[in-house]
């Protein structure tokens, strides 16, 4: 695990990180309470990212598919200034852009462009050009 810069844990996270696995956080940020990491390849985390109450992160799969062993694991990339909100879940191969926010309760399981929300299982961008402080 790499954390680069402050970034504050709150109480209840847990943050498994495989043999071989990379987890790279950039700091400015904060991951609330009772959140969730599950790193088997590579979950990079921006500076200034939040991370709200009981979100979950996986860049696995957790078991094996038979006929699709080699696509197990894909690495999760979320940007600079992303909310990532309450009780959302973060899978595999995702990469969500620069200013992004995932709304409470949505299942990201492709890619959030930079400055939009996404919201929804599975989740689906419903605004663009968004900011948030």
């Amino acid at each position: 695990m790499e954390i680069n810069g402050n970034f504050t844990f709150c109480g209840g996270n847990t943050i498994t990180i495989f043999k071989g696995a990379t987890c790279k956080i950039n700091g400015d940020g904060y991951m609330n309470e009772n959140a969730s990491i599950s790193c088997a390849k590579l979950v990079e985390i921006g500076k200034g990212t939040i991370i709200s109450d009981y979100v979950s992160i996986l860049d696995w799969d957790a078991h094996t598919i038979i006929g699709q062993e080699k696509d197990m694991a894909k690495p999760v990339k979320i940007g600079e200034h992303c909310w990532i909100g309450l009780k959302s879940t973060i899978l595999k191969g995702v990469t969500i852009g620069d200013g992004a926010i995932i709304a409470a309760g949505a299942v990201v399981t492709k890619d959030v462009p930079a400055k939009a929300v996404a919201a929804g299982v599975p989740a689906k961008v419903i605004r663009e050009n968004v900011e948030w402080k």
